[in-house]
């Protein structure tokens, strides 16, 4: 299907694994969990019953193993949405294009990204040690302008979002990516809030945090919490997961962001059990993947 791909776009290791991943396309699951942390990526694959793949470079790190019967790969992405770009166009390459003719494949394997990862809620009614769905990823960076993506955003959110805002002048021009809702559906239960999340460039300053350096918005995280449209408000801040929803979508993958919130910005309350909780949500979507049907 069309022409080869040149060495210089798509680009593969001695070894014929993706550049960056160091994967071969028969190392990944079609259920995919992503850590930021590499650290986390053992941190949940101990609980599964089989390792077949442990592989890593750079941040990073993957195992694919079984979990109750399902197969199932942990990556770990880094931090940030320009580790997302790279990540998930790789592993959509995996799954995707024929690495021996350098072409697309006709038939498309459609892969379901599960992000489990830490957060800081910008409401205080959500307190730290809650777990939460992203319903929608605001993003505040740049990743997706640099793609055709029109077709995907929440056009209307996005809109009121930006009027509201009137952050122009910063050169902040958010976009807004709907979650999958049938992939939600499986991790949904009472123990899980729902809520907007935005998604930032950096952890200090686009986190509107102060240490050394003054920021050029002082009421960041003020103006997101105060934002309200129809039964929709911002309820917490990360750095992945818009990036992730519009990727995912663009290339007809399914995505869904689980937040550990260990940081309430309102109150100024830090979890006390930070990795007890995210071991709780570990435990929580494996247990919610072997219920489904992923496979």
């Amino acid at each position: 299907m069309g022409s080869s791909l040149g060495n210089s776009e798509l680009i593969l290791n001695p070894d014929g694994s993706i550049y960056h991943l160091n994967l071969l396309p028969e190392d990944i699951a079609s259920t995919i969990i992503t850590v930021g942390d590499p650290e986390r990526v053992h941190e949940v694959s101990k609980y599964f019953d089989s390792i077949e793949v442990q592989k890593s470079k750079r941040e990073f790190v993957t195992h694919t193993g079984v979990y109750s019967g399902k197969r199932i790969t942990a990556i770990s992405t880094g931090i940030g949405t320009d580790n997302i770009d790279i990540a998930f166009n790789e592993l959509d390459a995996l799954a995707n294009i024929d690495f021996t003719t350098r072409k697309i494949k006709s038939k498309k394997r459609q892969l379901s990204f599960i992000r489990v990862g830490t957060s800081g809620s910008l409401q205080p009614d959500i307190p730290v040690d809650s777990f939460l769905i992203s319903t929608a990823g605001i993003g505040f960076d740049n990743l997706l302008h640099f793609y055709d993506h029109g077709h995907i955003k929440d056009k209307e959110l996005e809109l009121a979002l930006t009027e509201y805002l009137g952050w122009d002048k910063h050169n902040i021009h958010p976009y807004v990516i709907d979650f999958d809702k049938e992939l939600a559906g499986i991790f949904t239960s009472n123990r899980i809030r729902f809520g907007v999340t935005g998604t930032n460039s950096g952890f200090y300053g686009p986190q509107g945090r102060t240490l050394r350096i003054t920021p050029a918005i002082k009421d960041f995280n003020d103006k997101l919490a105060a934002f309200s449209f129809g039964n929709t408000r911002i309820t917490n801040l990360e750095m992945e997961t818009a990036a992730m929803y519009g990727i995912a979508k663009l290339h007809g993958h399914r995505a869904v962001s689980l937040n550990a919130i260990l940081a309430n910005r309102a109150t100024g309350e830090f979890s006390k059990q930070g990795h007890q909780t995210i071991d709780e949500l570990i435990q929580y979507t494996l247990k919610c993947i072997a219920k489904s049907q992923l496979v």
